[in-house]
Protein backbone atom coordinates (compact mmCIF):
# COMPACT_ATOMS: atom_id res chain seq x y z
CA UNK A 1 0.00 0.00 0.00
CA UNK A 2 1.36 2.95 -1.07
CA UNK A 3 1.69 6.69 1.59
CA UNK A 4 -0.77 9.09 1.60
CA UNK A 5 -0.09 12.31 -0.75
CA UNK A 6 -0.27 14.30 2.19
CA UNK A 7 2.54 14.12 4.56
CA UNK A 8 0.33 15.05 7.50
CA UNK A 9 -1.90 11.98 6.95
CA UNK A 10 1.16 10.04 6.97
CA UNK A 11 2.18 7.66 9.91
CA UNK A 12 5.63 8.45 11.35
CA UNK A 13 7.62 5.76 13.15
CA UNK A 14 9.87 7.23 15.94
CA UNK A 15 12.90 4.32 16.86
CA UNK A 16 14.13 5.95 20.18
CA UNK A 17 11.87 7.45 22.04
CA UNK A 18 14.21 9.69 24.12
CA UNK A 19 14.04 13.43 24.99
CA UNK A 20 14.25 13.91 21.15
CA UNK A 21 11.88 11.37 19.90
CA UNK A 22 9.28 12.55 22.32
CA UNK A 23 10.11 16.02 21.21
CA UNK A 24 9.22 15.03 18.15
CA UNK A 25 6.49 12.77 18.82
CA UNK A 26 4.90 16.30 20.64
CA UNK A 27 5.15 18.54 17.74
CA UNK A 28 3.87 16.27 15.19
CA UNK A 29 0.78 14.32 17.24
CA UNK A 30 -0.08 18.25 17.57
CA UNK A 31 -0.20 18.54 14.12
CA UNK A 32 -2.52 15.54 14.02
CA UNK A 33 0.04 12.90 12.65
CA UNK A 34 -0.42 9.68 13.35
CA UNK A 35 2.82 8.64 15.49
CA UNK A 36 4.16 5.07 16.74
CA UNK A 37 7.21 4.53 18.78
CA UNK A 38 9.48 1.95 19.64
CA UNK A 39 12.47 1.89 22.57
CA UNK A 40 14.27 -0.89 24.17
CA UNK A 41 13.61 0.92 27.29
CA UNK A 42 9.74 -0.63 27.11
CA UNK A 43 9.66 -3.67 28.86
CA UNK A 44 12.30 -2.60 31.40
CA UNK A 45 12.41 -0.55 34.72
CA UNK A 46 12.84 2.63 33.21
CA UNK A 47 9.37 2.28 30.63
CA UNK A 48 7.00 4.27 32.91
CA UNK A 49 7.80 7.63 32.03
CA UNK A 50 7.46 6.65 28.23
CA UNK A 51 4.17 4.88 29.13
CA UNK A 52 2.63 7.74 30.52
CA UNK A 53 4.37 9.98 27.90
CA UNK A 54 2.85 8.05 24.93
CA UNK A 55 -0.67 7.85 27.02
CA UNK A 56 -0.82 11.43 27.36
CA UNK A 57 -0.08 12.61 23.80
CA UNK A 58 -1.87 9.64 21.65
CA UNK A 59 1.19 8.02 20.98
CA UNK A 60 1.28 4.02 19.96
CA UNK A 61 4.06 1.85 21.35
CA UNK A 62 5.30 -1.02 19.25
CA UNK A 63 6.80 -4.00 20.68
CA UNK A 64 9.45 -4.34 18.49
CA UNK A 65 10.97 -2.63 15.01
CA UNK A 66 9.49 -4.95 12.55
CA UNK A 67 5.85 -4.18 14.26
CA UNK A 68 6.95 -0.51 13.89
CA UNK A 69 8.21 -0.85 10.27
CA UNK A 70 5.57 -2.59 8.91
CA UNK A 71 2.80 0.08 10.02
CA UNK A 72 5.18 3.25 9.05
CA UNK A 73 5.48 5.83 5.97
CA UNK A 74 8.43 7.75 7.31
CA UNK A 75 10.70 6.26 10.14
CA UNK A 76 12.79 8.63 11.98
CA UNK A 77 15.99 6.66 13.82
CA UNK A 78 16.94 8.55 17.03
CA UNK A 79 18.98 6.18 18.74
CA UNK A 80 22.56 6.18 20.43
CA UNK A 81 24.80 6.31 17.53
CA UNK A 82 26.32 2.73 18.22
CA UNK A 83 23.09 1.33 17.51
CA UNK A 84 22.69 3.18 13.97
CA UNK A 85 23.09 0.18 11.55
CA UNK A 86 21.89 -2.43 13.98
CA UNK A 87 18.24 -0.01 13.97
CA UNK A 88 18.49 0.02 10.46
CA UNK A 89 18.99 -3.97 9.90
CA UNK A 90 16.16 -4.64 12.44
CA UNK A 91 13.84 -2.19 10.21
CA UNK A 92 14.82 -3.54 6.93
CA UNK A 93 12.86 -7.03 7.46
CA UNK A 94 9.42 -5.23 7.45
CA UNK A 95 10.11 -1.75 5.68
CA UNK A 96 7.21 -0.92 3.50
CA UNK A 97 8.30 -0.56 -0.08
CA UNK A 98 9.15 2.61 -0.70
CA UNK A 99 8.92 4.17 3.07
CA UNK A 100 11.28 6.35 3.78
CA UNK A 101 14.36 6.13 6.45
CA UNK A 102 15.17 8.96 8.07
CA UNK A 103 18.55 8.59 10.17
CA UNK A 104 19.15 11.02 12.68
CA UNK A 105 21.89 9.58 14.39
CA UNK A 106 25.00 11.25 15.02
CA UNK A 107 26.99 8.30 13.64
CA UNK A 108 30.23 8.18 11.41
CA UNK A 109 30.09 8.65 7.58
CA UNK A 110 30.90 5.06 7.16
CA UNK A 111 28.10 3.63 9.86
CA UNK A 112 25.63 5.81 7.64
CA UNK A 113 26.65 4.73 4.38
CA UNK A 114 26.00 0.97 6.46
CA UNK A 115 22.69 1.69 7.43
CA UNK A 116 21.75 3.60 3.57
CA UNK A 117 22.97 -0.12 1.96
CA UNK A 118 20.39 -1.84 4.88
CA UNK A 119 17.73 0.02 3.76
CA UNK A 120 17.92 0.70 0.11
CA UNK A 121 18.17 -3.25 -0.47
CA UNK A 122 15.14 -3.70 1.67
CA UNK A 123 13.28 -1.61 -1.03
CA UNK A 124 13.07 1.47 1.72
CA UNK A 125 14.49 4.75 0.94
CA UNK A 126 17.15 5.85 3.00
CA UNK A 127 18.07 9.84 4.18
CA UNK A 128 21.21 10.79 5.53
CA UNK A 129 20.00 13.37 8.34
CA UNK A 130 22.54 15.59 10.63
CA UNK A 131 21.67 17.47 13.51
CA UNK A 132 23.50 20.01 13.81
CA UNK A 133 22.46 21.95 16.89
CA UNK A 134 20.79 20.98 20.15
CA UNK A 135 17.14 20.08 19.89
CA UNK A 136 15.59 21.28 22.57
CA UNK A 137 15.45 24.84 21.86
CA UNK A 138 14.45 24.25 18.31
CA UNK A 139 12.22 21.20 18.76
CA UNK A 140 11.10 19.56 15.56
CA UNK A 141 12.80 22.89 13.75
CA UNK A 142 15.69 22.20 14.58
CA UNK A 143 18.40 22.67 11.66
CA UNK A 144 18.89 19.83 9.44
CA UNK A 145 20.94 18.83 6.86
CA UNK A 146 20.19 15.82 4.57
CA UNK A 147 22.32 13.65 2.15
CA UNK A 148 21.82 10.92 -0.12
CA UNK A 149 19.81 10.36 -3.32
CA UNK A 150 15.67 10.03 -1.90
CA UNK A 151 16.93 13.53 0.32
CA UNK A 152 15.77 15.48 -2.23
CA UNK A 153 12.37 13.57 -2.70
CA UNK A 154 11.59 13.34 1.03
CA UNK A 155 12.37 17.36 1.79
CA UNK A 156 9.16 18.71 0.80
CA UNK A 157 7.20 16.11 2.84
CA UNK A 158 9.34 17.21 6.14
CA UNK A 159 8.95 20.91 5.28
CA UNK A 160 5.08 19.86 5.75
CA UNK A 161 5.35 18.13 8.92
CA UNK A 162 6.91 20.95 10.14
CA UNK A 163 10.63 20.51 9.85
CA UNK A 164 13.52 22.77 9.33
CA UNK A 165 15.56 20.62 6.46
CA UNK A 166 18.18 21.23 3.72
CA UNK A 167 19.66 19.45 1.56
CA UNK A 168 23.38 18.99 2.05
CA UNK A 169 24.59 16.59 -0.53
CA UNK A 170 22.92 14.10 -2.95
CA UNK A 171 26.55 12.32 -1.60
CA UNK A 172 26.11 10.03 0.96
CA UNK A 173 28.67 10.56 4.53
CA UNK A 174 28.12 14.33 3.79
CA UNK A 175 25.69 15.74 6.22
CA UNK A 176 27.41 13.26 8.57
CA UNK A 177 30.81 14.58 8.08
CA UNK A 178 29.58 18.02 8.38
CA UNK A 179 27.67 17.15 12.02
CA UNK A 180 31.09 15.36 13.22
CA UNK A 181 33.48 18.12 12.60
CA UNK A 182 31.64 20.30 14.36
CA UNK A 183 31.01 18.09 17.22
CA UNK A 184 35.20 18.12 17.56
CA UNK A 185 34.44 21.80 18.54
CA UNK A 186 30.85 21.81 20.13
CA UNK A 187 31.37 18.62 22.52
CA UNK A 188 35.10 19.28 22.91
CA UNK A 189 34.21 22.59 24.47
CA UNK A 190 31.77 21.14 26.59
CA UNK A 191 34.52 18.68 28.17
CA UNK A 192 37.35 21.12 27.96
CA UNK A 193 34.71 23.83 30.37
CA UNK A 194 33.57 21.11 32.80
CA UNK A 195 37.97 20.29 33.03
CA UNK A 196 38.92 23.95 33.48
CA UNK A 197 36.56 25.16 35.21
CA UNK A 198 36.68 22.33 37.65
CA UNK A 199 39.68 22.14 38.34
CA UNK A 200 40.15 26.14 38.92
CA UNK A 201 37.43 25.58 41.25
CA UNK A 202 39.39 23.17 43.51
CA UNK A 203 42.38 25.68 43.06
CA UNK A 204 40.35 28.38 44.22
CA UNK A 205 41.23 30.38 40.71
CA UNK A 206 37.94 30.06 39.33
CA UNK A 207 36.74 34.29 39.21
CA UNK A 208 40.30 34.44 37.48
CA UNK A 209 40.41 32.11 35.01
CA UNK A 210 36.58 33.15 34.22
CA UNK A 211 37.70 36.74 34.18
CA UNK A 212 40.32 36.23 31.86
CA UNK A 213 38.11 34.14 29.33
CA UNK A 214 35.82 37.13 29.14
CA UNK A 215 38.53 39.54 28.56
CA UNK A 216 39.56 37.12 25.89
CA UNK A 217 35.95 36.30 24.00
CA UNK A 218 33.82 38.74 25.46
CA UNK A 219 30.79 37.76 23.18
CA UNK A 220 30.49 34.49 25.18
CA UNK A 221 28.74 35.17 28.48
CA UNK A 222 30.80 32.41 30.38
CA UNK A 223 28.91 32.15 33.30
CA UNK A 224 25.90 30.65 31.51
CA UNK A 225 27.40 29.10 28.70
CA UNK A 226 29.51 26.90 31.57
CA UNK A 227 26.47 26.04 33.30
CA UNK A 228 24.70 25.34 30.57
CA UNK A 229 27.02 23.13 29.45
CA UNK A 230 27.27 21.11 32.97
CA UNK A 231 23.92 20.22 32.63
CA UNK A 232 23.45 18.87 29.20
CA UNK A 233 26.66 16.59 30.33
CA UNK A 234 25.73 15.78 33.17
CA UNK A 235 22.32 14.46 31.54
CA UNK A 236 23.57 13.01 28.64
CA UNK A 237 26.81 12.46 28.61
CA UNK A 238 26.17 8.82 27.58
CA UNK A 239 24.64 9.60 24.87
CA UNK A 240 27.41 12.48 23.75
CA UNK A 241 30.18 9.62 24.53
CA UNK A 242 28.88 7.39 21.83
CA UNK A 243 28.33 10.33 19.20
CA UNK A 244 31.96 11.69 20.49
CA UNK A 245 33.03 7.59 20.11
CA UNK A 246 31.60 8.14 16.53
CA UNK A 247 33.43 11.76 15.64
CA UNK A 248 36.78 9.81 16.37
CA UNK A 249 36.09 7.22 14.29
CA UNK A 250 34.95 9.57 11.47
CA UNK A 251 38.46 11.79 12.09
CA UNK A 252 40.36 8.39 11.85
CA UNK A 253 38.48 7.82 8.61
CA UNK A 254 39.87 11.13 7.53
CA UNK A 255 43.83 9.76 8.32
CA UNK A 256 44.27 11.75 11.60
CA UNK A 257 44.78 10.05 15.21
CA UNK A 258 41.25 11.32 17.22
CA UNK A 259 43.07 12.85 20.23
CA UNK A 260 40.79 15.70 20.71
CA UNK A 261 37.82 13.78 19.57
CA UNK A 262 38.79 10.43 21.92
CA UNK A 263 39.58 12.66 25.04
CA UNK A 264 36.26 14.14 24.76
CA UNK A 265 34.53 10.72 24.46
CA UNK A 266 36.51 10.06 27.57
CA UNK A 267 35.36 12.79 29.76
CA UNK A 268 31.68 13.25 28.26
CA UNK A 269 31.70 8.81 29.70
CA UNK A 270 33.14 10.03 33.36
CA UNK A 271 30.93 12.45 33.78
CA UNK A 272 27.89 10.12 32.58
CA UNK A 273 29.48 7.34 35.30
CA UNK A 274 29.36 10.43 38.04
CA UNK A 275 25.62 10.94 37.17
CA UNK A 276 24.84 7.33 37.29
CA UNK A 277 26.69 6.99 40.80
CA UNK A 278 24.55 9.68 42.19
CA UNK A 279 27.19 12.01 42.39
CA UNK A 280 24.29 14.79 41.08
CA UNK A 281 21.66 13.55 43.11
CA UNK A 282 18.70 11.19 42.25
CA UNK A 283 17.90 11.34 38.44
CA UNK A 284 14.37 10.85 39.66
CA UNK A 285 14.18 14.08 41.40
CA UNK A 286 13.06 17.01 39.26
CA UNK A 287 15.91 18.88 40.75
CA UNK A 288 18.59 16.32 39.27
CA UNK A 289 21.20 18.82 37.75
CA UNK A 290 19.23 21.60 37.51
CA UNK A 291 21.62 24.24 39.40
CA UNK A 292 21.70 27.72 37.82
CA UNK A 293 25.30 27.91 38.55
CA UNK A 294 27.79 25.75 37.31
CA UNK A 295 29.70 25.83 40.54
CA UNK A 296 27.48 23.72 42.65
CA UNK A 297 28.08 20.54 40.28
CA UNK A 298 31.44 21.21 40.02
CA UNK A 299 31.68 21.06 44.13
CA UNK A 300 29.82 17.91 43.76
CA UNK A 301 32.72 16.56 41.58
CA UNK A 302 35.10 17.50 43.58
CA UNK A 303 33.31 16.14 47.19
CA UNK A 304 33.04 12.66 45.16
CA UNK A 305 36.35 12.87 44.09
CA UNK A 306 38.25 14.11 46.78
CA UNK A 307 36.21 14.36 49.89
CA UNK A 308 38.86 15.60 52.34
CA UNK A 309 38.41 18.68 49.96
CA UNK A 310 42.13 18.89 49.75
CA UNK A 311 43.70 19.92 46.00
Amino acid sequence: MSAPTNPLHWCVGLVGYGEVGRILAEDLRAQGVRIVACDLKLGGPLEAPLREHAARHGVTLAASHTELAAQADLIVSAVTASQTVAVAEACASALRPGSFFLDFNSASPGAKIRAAGLIDGAGGRYVEGAVMTSVPPYRIRVPLRLGGGNAALLLPALDALGFSAKLASERLGVASATKMCRSVMIKGLEAMVIESFTAARAYGVEDAVVASLYETFPDIDWEQQASYFFQRVIEHGRRRAEEMREVAQTVREAGLEPWCAAGTAERQAWMADQADAGVFGDRADQSFARSPDWRTEADRILASARPDGKV
